[in-house]
């Protein structure tokens, strides 16, 4: 067997790409552009020196002469806004890499080596902390200098415990790994560990530290500015805004230009940094490709699954990358399911029953390498789809309902909105169309009170009916194959009955075929036409359903059935005690 698989793709290239893929990052990227260019060019766009002071301009309108206007001592407005752009985004910058600089080094020592250099480390960023920041520097620029590059420089060593902080948990937890361990155990030193394990887990996170200093830098110094302070030569947004504050009832425009400046660059910066945080802490979409079978001539055809048959799997193989070589949680399954029909997937925890049903999906991680000789769904091959296929299929193909209610519902959306969207994508509904369809939806699988649930956050909505909602969200765009993981485990005997039952009878009334991956025989009972039994990431028996429990054939599938109580002896009855275990008196 072999396997096809892409050429890799180095890290910076895949960040690059993955960056430029997100309209956001684009168009934040580009603000931010706009705002150094034209910062460092400031003399190409006006002719105006920033402190150049002209009394008969004094809160002059827009004109060919001042676009902007002229501020309240006559000098031009976009000009200091211009050269005021440069002091913000040194200063910015300077924060950033002073802080990183002081704390970066410090985190990654201390959460890596620990002992006594992590407390001295911690007992200096502890009285860092304590210190009033304002305070300081306020003291090291009348001390030193006006200059707020100063102040920023200072502020950045006030904002280093911040980085400290971050750096060093983010070190502590990956050093903790196993496979750090296995790294050192095998020979490697700590500075090649320390950069090949520890450093690109660091990266992201430090991404999103790195922006939100920009952004409190940005804002002291605006601050500081604005209180007069700093060189009065020195153009800067924090002192446009002391002047417009000054002439707000007679030029309110002024506050317009460098609230808006300071704004734009704030928030394209934090955009941006989530955008890179997002690239990096996440791979690249893989899609394996289908596994051929090599005769020594040429390699057989693929025969096309029969026509009543809506999904073939054939030597399906799942496997992770482990520092002791690859693991193989799945290994050569192969089942089918017809049009219409119920399968049951059985076996205990680890066995690879939801690995499979993810494999479908196609939901495993990055990581994971799936192989297969046929996977076909609908006679489509699956292996070979596109990202963008795939989410095509994913709700409108296959539905599938997830095993923990509570935690499969976005709390910071009502159930209306969760449910709306995706039948506003794949159906192409209008919003008060897919209102409708969701509130007969929910309807339809037994909500008493429709409306209130639609208005409603999840948490304001008990288990089974949460998980009453995700099936009707798993059924709203009309699937062909529903796969259910587990979908009555958390929920109590009750419920689970209820459940079944709304699942049954929504599967006979839309004629949909369905994987139920489960544990509990009693739930394949109720249900499933046919039933698959996994041990250890194999199938070892798969029969209809009656035949499994009449005359289950694998010894695996007979441990199965006799380790349930239907069927067991009754208990006996409790005795009765002649007096209480423990007497209390007063």
């Amino acid at each position: 067997m072999t396997t096809v698989e892409s050429a890799p793709v180095p890290k910076r290239d895949r960040l690059i790409r993955r960056t430029s893929r997100d309209p956001v990052a684009v168009g934040s990227l580009a603000v931010l552009t706009l705002v150094v260019v034209a910062s460092l060019a400031a003399p190409l766009f006006t002719d105006y020196a920033p402190d150049r002071s002209v009394m008969a301009d004094t809160l002059a309108p827009a004109s060919g002469a001042h676009p902007l206007g002229a501020d309240g001592v006559g000098r031009d407005v976009l000009s200091r806004l211009l050269y005021g752009g440069r002091t913000s985004l040194l200063g910015g910058a300077l924060a950033v890499l002073v802080a990183f600089a002081v704390g970066g080094p410090l985190g990654v020592i201390s959460g890596y080596f620990r002992g006594w250099f992590d407390a001295v480390a911690g007992w200096i960023v502890n009285v860092i902390m304590a210190v009033p920041a304002i305070i300081v520097m306020l003291v090291v620029m009348a001390a030193v200098s006006q200059d707020l590059n100063v102040a920023m420089v200072v502020l950045g060593v006030i904002m280093a415990p911040m980085v400290f902080r971050l750096i060093r948990a983010s070190v502590i937890a990956v050093r903790e790994e196993l496979y750090v361990d296995a790294a050192r155990v095998s020979g490697l030193g700590d500075g090649r560990v320390m950069r090949r394990h520890v450093l690109p887990v660091v990266v992201a996170p430090s991404v999103i530290q790195a922006t939100q200093v920009f952004a409190v830098a940005i804002g002291i110094q605006a601050g500081l500015a604005f209180l007069g302070l700093g060189k009065a030569s020195q153009a800067s947004w924090g002192a446009m805004l002391g002047d417009a504050f000054t002439n707000v009832y007679n030029a309110p425009v002024l506050l317009v230009w460098p609230g808006a400046a300071m704004g734009l660059t704030i928030l394209a910066a934090n955009l941006l940094g989530n955008a890179v945080r997002d690239a990096l802490g996440t791979s690249e979409p893989r899609v394996a490709k289908r596994r051929t079978r090599v005769a020594r001539s040429a390699a057989a055809p693929v025969a096309e699954p029969p026509a009543d048959r809506l999904l073939t799997v054939e030597g399906l193989r799942v496997s992770y990358p482990t520092p002791g070589g690859d693991k193989t949680v799945v290994d050569g399954v192969s089942l089918a399911v017809a049009r219409g029909e119920v399968l049951g997937l059985v076996g205990e925890s680890g066995s690879g029953k939801s690995q499979t049903g993810f494999s479908v999906l196609g939901l495993l991680p990055s990581e994971a390498e799936v192989t297969a000789d046929q996977l076909f769904f609908d006679g489509k091959e699956l292996l070979g789809l596109s990202v963008a296929e795939l989410n095509a299929l994913r709700g409108r193909g296959i539905g599938y309902i997830p095993q923990e209610p509570m935690s499969n519902l976005d709390p910071c959306f009502r159930i209306g909105s969760q449910l709306m969207e995706p039948i506003v994508k794949h159906l192409g509904l209008s919003r008060s169309e897919a209102r409708t369809k969701a509130l007969g939806l929910l309807d339809r699988v037994g909500i008493p009170d429709p409306e209130r649930v639609f208005r409603s956050y999840p948490h304001q909505i008990s288990g089974g009916m949460a998980q009453r909602v995700l099936i009707a969200g798993a059924v709203s765009c009309d699937p062909q194959l529903l796969i259910a993981d587990e979908p009555t485990t958390a929920l109590d005997v009750t419920v689970q009955a209820e459940v079944l039952d709304l699942m049954r009878s929504l599967q006979q009334e839309r004629e949909m075929a369905m994987i139920l991956v489960t544990h509990d025989f009693g739930v394949v009972a109720d249900i499933c036409d046919r039933v698959a039994v996994m041990q250890k990431g194999r199938i070892v028996e798969t029969a209809p359903a009656r035949q499994i429990f009449a005359a289950p054939d694998h010894a695996y599938t007979r441990m199965l059935l006799e380790s349930t109580l239907e069927g067991g002896p009754a208990r006996g009855a409790l005795r009765a005690l002649d007096k209480p275990l423990k007497e209390v008196t007063s």
